[in-house]
């Protein structure tokens, strides 16, 4: 059966690409770089994938981590799992700033200022193709 990311995410994001692991999603929040990490697996917690799995998983997240603080510019890293609202396994990969729109809170859940333009994603999605750590990582662009 073939790998489906949920559709809650449709409106949400766009999906940029793929690791070994995990498709690559950003959030459709022009403020604030956030990336999403989905894992092409049906669990739903960290700790019921395998450890090769969780391997590879985090050398993903390291590599998306390194890749949004070289090209960004942030205060701080923000990395989460929550899955409340939509259960499929996704990574949360957000570069914060001190004088974000709601620093020093959380931005799922809040309406973002400004959105992508079209050619804003396209740029975002050259970066990530070019970038020598993704490629390490086995990343390639849709």
């Amino acid at each position: 059966m073939a790998f489906v990311i949920d559709s809650g995410f449709a409106d949400l994001s766009f999906h940029l690409g793929k690791f070994e692991l995990s498709h690559l999603l950003l959030m459709n929040n022009a403020d604030i770089p956030w990336f999403m990490l989905i894992p092409e697996t049906s669990e739903v917690e960290l700790c019921d994938l395998s450890s090769s799995m969780q391997t590879q998983l985090f050398a993903e997240i390291n590599s998306l981590s390194s890749f949004v603080r070289e090209q960004f510019e942030i205060d701080k890293l923000n990395i989460a799992c929550n899955g409340n609202v939509i259960r499929q396994m996704h990574w949360h990969v957000i570069g914060r700033r001190f004088d974000d729109f709601c620093w020093p809170d959380v931005v799922w859940g809040k309406e973002a200022p400004s959105v992508y333009a079209a050619n804003d994603v396209d740029g975002i999605a050259a970066q990530l193709i070019n970038d020598p750590g993704l490629k390490r990582q086995g990343y390639t662009g849709v």
